[in-house]
């Protein structure tokens, strides 16, 4: 590779070209460069495509400069140019002169194959120090002898902000508008305004999505990028008080006032973040939103309709596309229209960037030539954003100006009305229309199946939509979809032909959602189209439809709601299916037992245990009186009655119910039947609550093998059942095996599901729960916990069962490793939570009280800690018998507060009995047992009994020796005399 710079430019200047949207990678790089005592200027490539592309090229070699060349796909495409033109001026004029030149990629895609005369070095993946020791190399640049090393300005690209705020997908289509951007980043930054911007437009003209831009472009400079949804001034506050979490803002039991109030304090303070960028989009409402807008050091920045926020932010407007703009993008779209077709379409449309758009994105789809278009559009009379009767915007045109545009519409154009009332069938907001496509013609109505079988007459009927604002098509990503805001929605609701929509287009709507279920809600591929079909169920009638195929989708759709891991969203639907089933159904029909199940198991992950265990319980009551029994549907209700009984501590219960569960699938189903898989699973579980570590793996193993094989590995069932394989190695002192499982696992977990999903988090608890176990990175897992307890929260809530778990997990951590203080905190807080959740006599409550007194042992509080350990093993030992592992592990702590306590005798005694139980029920060599066996030694000396004493550490450091390794932190402590101590782990099945 060929490094170093032209002579002449050596110890002068870098010219740093750039694509409008890789501004961030630029400044980071002319930063970079001028850390080696260089001088760089940045220059965006915006060559117009009327200028010979050699001619641009020339232009860069006016300056003694080296040329530094950033490139993606889309330096390319400025333009478009002749084919060819590129190859040419790069094997020619860049050729000629390549010792001026010099480039980076920042891109996987292929790249001109002529590009290679610049040599490029990738940057893509890189981290800042192999970036910039790469981009050093390529340069030429000497290292300093002495480190020019100041603080960076500029973040490296690569390396998000602290806080991403559901900032939409960045367009990849968008077109233009730099010097736009580049004028609202001069406006945001002048410190002599220091005031908002607010971009104030027509509709359609690309306000959002120039603040969408504006926020992926020059997010590198943010610490912190929160978007609001702004047209519900309600729903405003709550998005904007959710910044609270990321600044650290604590407020007590306050509403939403005070956390907003709190949030504005902190932006203005600038602490933590003092670089921070707020987006209000689509907020209307100056004078009652004006002061939530935040002050301080960050900026802010508002997409508007109205210009009443002249008075208080700085206006900017947003104009439509300049002609090079409208032409441009239609090309891109549609390469096969000529560069004076396209000036004719973006003329046609004004150049107003939501119509050229679509113009683009329907010719390039349709293939459609140029001229049949410009016929089209203009034979319909298509003007691009306003009411013909008043030029006013559609969102602000009065009732009579919709009704003009309604009768206009059903005169001329039926078929758009129909379209019409198609999307207000639907759900205001995401309609997608593109169900539309898919479905056969005989799924819709005789009047509406024209709708699938003439295209032409679907775009024009489609494009006559959202010609008139009626309609918006936002993003190019989802193709045949389209956005109602609720206010179009509910004024074209009203002034539709209410027959026709019950007698037509609603029962289309159903249609096209029971046909478009994919029928498989637990398989993650389908949660896209399961979240798109979720909206429109209630409006299109469908919870209250009384066909099979409607009750089936509804069905999935909870489903989903839980598979996802979207259960407060799963219980809202379930209440509203419940009131429309109840008024015409039984309450033992097939699918009001379903609905009992998908009901009681979302109550269940929630934490209403009991209410899920009494609706399963008063269901199974009443169907011995009935004469009509539907077996499957009943095993599936007692099933989920066994799950809740799980979770309210009844183990014994709950598992031989799962074992008849389980007989009876076996005898309805096929051996490898979801249902009979499902039941397995449980009983399993059934058996590890039981204590039964041996039996439950051995029935996980036989499910995991027969998921992956019937379900495949990447099933939400089959990762499952590897998270309990997992769980049962790690109970039976398998650590190494557990840690090898669970590593990929979660990875897989990750990929499949997402990472925040609570299967994915649950996941992860049981690897870092293996790390430390196995003893190699206990020490360094930490950070990784409290990450977690702080998703946990979010996904869950604070109080939730499985954040507890969470909770729980990082304080024994930290009682070893970290903060005794935090430590002391955040265990109080679990046992207090299960306490209240669970009732003091729950099995969980009571071992919890053993991990508060193994806090208060090590702060010296010996009497307290002796208090918590005797309460925790009688308590355990009431719910669950004297054998049971978590009882023991509660004895083995006991002796040691005893020991503490001055009371050796007894500890000796409980100590042989816990280590007899020990022995018969986890296994002579379990790490158990041989910590019970080492702290039975240290209470034996201090007994003055060390023959025994010594005869039973030796055996003790022996046994952990082969079942850990010679090296095992746990094994070194035994061998160094410090007395082992058992963690209670929370667990509810």
């Amino acid at each position: 590779m060929r490094t170093g710079t032209d002579p002449r430019a050596r110890g002068g200047e870098f010219l740093v070209v750039h694509a409008g949207h890789q501004r961030a990678w630029a400044a980071w790089l002319a930063q970079t460069v001028e850390r080696y005592g260089r001088r760089a200027v940045l220059r965006r490539w915006d060559s117009p495509r009327d200028v010979p592309l050699e001619d641009a090229f020339r232009d860069l070699l006016l300056s003694d400069a080296q040329v530094l060349l950033v490139l993606d796909e889309s330096f390319f495409d400025r333009g478009p140019r002749p084919e060819g033109e590129w190859d040419r001026v790069l094997r020619g004029l860049v050729a000629e002169h390549a010792e001026r030149f010099a480039a980076v990629t920042l891109t996987r895609r292929p790249l001109p194959p002529a590009t290679a005369v610049l040599e490029p070095v990738s940057l893509w993946g890189l981290s800042e120090a192999d970036a910039e020791e790469r981009l050093r190399r390529r340069l030429g640049l000497d290292r300093p002898s002495v480190s020019r090393r100041r603080p960076s300005l500029v973040r490296y690209p690569a390396t998000p902000g602290e806080v991403w705020g559901e900032v939409p997908r960045r367009n990849p289509r968008f077109t233009g508008r730099d010097a736009l951007l580049g004028e609202m980043h001069q406006r945001l930054s002048d410190r002599r305004r220091a005031a908002p911007c607010t971009l104030v437009g027509m509709p359609g003209i690309g306000k959002t999505q120039l603040a969408v831009e504006y926020a992926h472009r020059f997010g590198p400079e943010y610490d912190l990028v929160w978007w609001v949804d702004s047209e519900n001034t309600g729903l405003l506050r709550d998005r904007l008080g959710e910044v609270a979490a990321h600044l650290g803002v604590r407020v007590g039991g306050g509403g939403p006032g005070e956390r907003v109030s709190a949030v504005l304090e902190a932006l203005r303070r600038g602490e933590p973040y003092a670089d921070w960028l707020v987006i209000f989009d689509g907020c209307d409402d100056a004078d009652a939103v004006q002061a939530l807008l935040p002050h301080g050091p960050g900026h802010v920045l508002v997409t508007s309709r109205t210009r009443g926020w002249d008075r208080y932010t700085d206006l900017l407007e947003v104009p439509p596309f300049q002609r090079a703009e409208s032409v441009a993008h239609l090309m891109r779209g549609a390469p096969h229209i000529t560069a004076d077709q396209a000036n004719d379409i973006a003329a046609l449309f004004d150049d107003v960037p939501l119509p050229v758009a679509h113009a683009a994105s329907w010719l390039g789809e349709s293939g459609m030539e140029a001229s049949e278009y410009l016929r089209t559009v203009r034979e319909g009379g298509l003007p691009a954003s306003a009411d013909p009767a008043t030029g006013e915007p559609f969102e602000t045109s009065s009732l009579t100006s919709w009704s003009i545009l309604l009768n206009r519409l059903r005169r001329t154009q039926p078929q758009a009305l129909d379209l019409l009332s198609l999307c207000v069938s639907f759900a205001p907001g995401r309609i997608p229309l593109g169900l539309v496509r898919e479905c056969p013609p005989d799924v819709l109505p005789r009047e509406l199946r024209w709708m699938v079988t003439d295209r032409p007459a679907w775009e024009r009927a489609l494009q006559t939509l959202i010609d008139y604002s009626v309609v918006t098509r936002e993003s190019p990503e989802h193709e045949e979809s389209v956005t109602m805001p609720r206010l179009v929605h509910d004024i074209v609701s009203r002034l539709a032909d209410g027959y026709s929509l019950d007698a037509t287009h609603r029962p289309a709507v159903r249609a096209l959602l029971t046909h478009a279920d994919p029928g498989s809600p637990q398989d993650s591929r389908s949660w896209p189209r399961y979240a798109c079909l979720l909206p429109h169920l209630e409006p299109s009638g469908i919870l209250g439809g009384d066909r099979s195929g409607d009750r089936e989708t509804a069905l999935n759709c909870l489903n989903y709601c839980r598979s996802s891991g979207k259960y407060d969203s799963g219980l809202e639907l379930a209440a509203r299916i419940r009131d429309h089933w109840s008024r015409t159904m039984d309450p033992l029909d097939r699918f009001m037992l379903a609905l009992t199940i998908e009901e009681s198991v979302l109550l269940r992950l929630t934490g209403r245990f009991q209410e899920a265990y009494d609706r399963t319980r008063r269901v199974l009551k009443r169907i011995p009186a009935t004469a009509s029994r539907n077996p499957l549907s009943e095993v599936g209700v007692k099933g989920e009655m066994a799950k809740s009984m799980h979770h309210l501590g009844r183990y014994q219960a709950a598992y031989d119910v799962h074992r008849e569960v389980l007989e009876s699938a076996e005898l309805l189903l096929a051996p490898d039947a979801r249902g009979t898989l499902a039941a397995r699973h449980e009983a399993a579980a059934g058996l590890r609550l039981l204590g039964r570590y041996n039996e439950a793996r051995e029935l996980d193993l036989e499910t995991l093998r027969r998921r992956e094989r019937v379900l495949r590995p990447r099933h939400i069932d089959t990762l499952g059942s590897g998270n309990a394989l997992s769980h049962d190695l790690r109970l039976l002192g398998d650590y190494r095996e557990a840690l090898a499982r669970q590593e990929p696992l979660v990875r897989l977990h990750q990929q499949v599901l997402g990472p925040r999903h609570p299967q994915t988090l649950a996941a992860l608890g049981e690897l870092l729960l293996c790390r430390r176990r196995e003893g190699g990175e206990a020490g360094q897992v930490g950070g990784t916990m409290a990450a977690l307890v702080d998703e946990l929260a979010r996904v869950h809530g604070r109080e939730h069962h499985r954040t507890l778990a969470g909770i729980t997990l990082y304080a024994n951590y930290l009682r070893v490793y970290g903060d005794l203080g935090q430590a002391r905190d955040l265990v109080g807080e679990a046992e207090t939570g299960y306490r209240a959740l669970l009732g003091p006599a729950h099995p969980v409550a009571a071992g919890m009280l053993s991990n508060v007194g193994l806090v208060m042992r090590v702060v010296g509080a010996t009497a307290e800690a002796l208090s918590m350990f005797e309460e925790a093993l009688a308590g355990l030992t009431s719910a669950l018998g004297p054998d049971h592992p978590w009882v023991l592990g509660c004895a083995l702590n006991t002796t040691g507060g005893r020991n503490l306590a001055g009371r050796v005798t007894e500890a000796v005694e409980l100590g042989r009995d816990t280590l007899y139980r020990a022995r018969s029920t986890v296994g002579e060599s379990h790490p158990l047992t041989l910590s019970c066996m080492a702290a039975l030694a240290a209470d034996l000396r201090s007994a003055r009994e060390q023959t025994e004493a010594t005869k039973l550490e030796e055996a003790a450091v022996a046994g952990l020796t082969r079942t850990l390794g010679a090296r095992h932190s746990h094994t070194v402590s035994v061998r160094e005399r410090m007395r082992p101590y058992w963690d209670f782990e929370p667990d509810l099945g």
